[in-house]
């Protein structure tokens, strides 16, 4: 099994850009479709970005399309997201997930085995 951990998260200005990152330790992280959701108290965690095994194809949220990107670096083990422009709605505690070794992307935060433990995101205003 693999064992994300998100690490980059902080606090920048509106219009500011930020990027975090998701780590694997355990299996090789290539062969795991990585989701990135993001989750502010009182509400459902919510799908941010997946990207699949080789990068060759990613998939994003309306609200953040244009503004966030998912990319990996197999090599390294490591899956980024780049969030440009930030405005403060975007605060919340963002999850980097995997899915089953193998297994396609998806939407869907219950198809995810696989969670790190959180990264905070603060956009002040």
């Amino acid at each position: 099994q693999v064992q994300p951990v998100e690490s980059g998260g902080g606090l920048v200005q509106a219009g500011g850009s930020l990027r975090v990152s998701c780590a694997a330790s355990g299996r090789t992280f290539s062969s795991y479709a990585v989701g990135w959701f993001r989750q502010v108290p009182g509400k459902e965690r919510e799908f941010v970005a997946v990207i699949t095994r080789n990068g060759g194809s990613t998939y994003y949220a309306d609200s953040v399309k244009g503004r966030f990107t998912i990319s990996r670096d197999n090599a390294k083990n490591t899956v980024y997201l780049k969030m440009n422009s930030l405005i403060p709605e975007v605060t919340a505690v963002y999850f980097c997930a995997a899915r089953r070794f193998g297994a396609t992307w998806s939407l869907i935060k219950s198809e995810y085995d696989y969670w790190g433990q959180g990264t905070q995101v603060t956009v002040s205003s």
